[in-house]
């Protein structure tokens, strides 16, 4: 009802031409009164002081489209004319019709919400009436936010300055036991004591009675055999390395030397068994013996003779040594007086042979058959001796030295044999096969070197 009284009212104003200026654009003549009201108070509007032309002109325009009405050419080309000044009849309508609805005015006069209603209210009241106690503020307004999209990560601060040490906190509970620790270390023996004062002299004790006879003790265990002294029985241990070998316990030295293995003049070998005391000479030399002929003439390093020594673990030289390098190549050996003959036992597998019973064992080794070099001269060892256990294998377990020049090296017609694993008690066709040099002590028979308990 207020939109219809406020459009009587609006029409009875336009009829007297109080806000139809000449030059305003063409009049619309809806038949609704609702639509004819829009269009008069937007022309009231127009005509207030101080409002902007561009203000007026969207104001105006939101109101046609609110009736319906599409803004023509004309209308869209045509500029709102600045309205003459707004008349107290004019001034006194809108104020009217803001105290009715000024709601419903704005939202339908002011669609867009491009005009400050309060602003024009406010000139009315500032050039006619006096301005009253001001307000008390009203609550702000919720601020409008828009949830905007996560940013990227930004880069990463620079680090802060160190704070401040806090305070000690309370002290915690006493915690569970520790666990026994390891025994320490013993303490060094202490200084002997200063020896006492010799005491005074007792008085001789009384002549004791004469005690019965006890009787006879239990008979005592039997006692170990007995063993002879100096029989005469060698053993020769060589080390093949360049420390002097240990005799076995219970065994004393008599020498120690240098492990030789044969010697090779005129073209023709001449071997020592490594078990026999002439297998380890005192003194080591490239060609340690000469030979004379019958006119009574004898030469000394004058051939090619040579000599060959059981040589140590070192690494293969690529160049024959001499002189002083020699020496690390050369085994060591030792004689020992036994008290019994030893034996070496072989087992044809990779199996360590047992000593038979009452046997004790000296060393543990490899089954070291014979060898051979230049001129295919060479020589072997007894399977009985100990010589033919070698505590270390080498597929070249000796060198050869050359007396005329008096150098030593390993030459590649230089060979070793081996006994070898045998799987069955009798084979009649063995299978032929390559060894490499991770495979090689998986074919070699072992061995163990024993002696007689007496």
């Amino acid at each position: 009802m207020a939109f219809l009284e406020t459009g009587a009212a609006l029409a009875s104003m336009a009829s007297r031409g109080g806000l139809v200026r000449e030059g305003s654009p063409a009049r619309v003549e809806p038949q609704d009164w609702t639509a004819r009201r829009a269009l008069l108070v937007t022309r009231v509007i127009r005509a207030l002081p101080g409002l902007p032309v561009k203000q007026g002109q969207q104001a105006y325009t939101a109101s046609l489209e609110m009736q319906g009405i599409k803004a023509n050419q004309e209308h869209q080309g045509s500029k709102v004319p600045r309205g003459r000044t707004g008349s107290q009849e004019d001034l006194d309508l809108l104020e009217t019709l803001a105290s009715q609805d000024i709601k419903d005015c704005k939202d339908f006069l002011d669609p867009g919400g491009l005009l400050d209603w309060k602003l024009l209210l406010g000139k009315r009241v500032s050039q006619d009436r006096i301005p009253g106690e001001r307000g008390s503020q009203g609550p702000l307004p919720l601020p409008i936010s828009i949830l905007g999209e996560k940013g990227s990560l930004g880069p990463q601060g620079i680090r802060g300055p160190q704070g401040k040490s806090g305070e000690p906190g309370p002290q915690g509970p006493p915690g569970d036991p520790g666990h026994k620790g390891m025994p320490g270390i013993g303490g060094t023996p202490g200084t002997p004591g200063f020896r006492g004062d010799v005491g005074r002299l007792g008085h001789p004790g009384l002549r004791g009675m004469e005690g019965h006879h006890g009787s006879p003790g239990l008979q005592g265990l039997p006692g170990i055999p007995g063993r002879s002294v100096s029989v005469g029985y060698l053993l020769v241990k060589h080390s093949q390395s360049e420390l002097k070998p240990m005799c076995p316990v219970g065994m004393s030295k008599l020498w120690d030397g240098y492990s030789l293995l044969y010697f090779e003049g005129q073209e023709k070998a001449h071997n020592q068994d490594l078990g026999l005391a002439g297998s380890c000479l005192p003194r080591f030399s490239t060609m340690p013996f000469l030979y004379c002929n019958p006119g009574d003439v004898c030469y000394y390093a004058s051939r090619n003779d040579k000599s060959y020594w059981l040589s140590t673990t070192v690494a293969l030289p690529m160049m024959p040594v001499e002189e002083g390098d020699i020496k690390p190549y050369i085994s060591r050996c030792s004689v020992c007086e036994a008290p019994s003959v030893a034996i070496a036992i072989h087992s044809q597998d990779i199996s360590i042979p047992q000593c038979p019973t009452g046997w004790r064992s000296l060393w543990i080794g490899y089954s070291f058959l014979m060898h051979t070099a230049a001129g295919d001269e060479g020589g072997g060892q007894s399977l009985s001796s100990p010589g033919s256990c070698l505590e270390d294998f080498r597929t070249t377990p000796f060198i050869e030295c050359n007396g005329a020049k008096g150098t030593c090296h390993y030459f590649a017609n230089k060979h070793s044999f081996w006994l070898t694993s045998i799987e069955q008690s009798f084979q009649s066709e063995p299978a032929s096969e390559t060894l490499k040099a991770n495979q090689l002590l998986s074919r070699i028979s072992r061995c163990q070197v024993c002696m007689k308990n007496l």
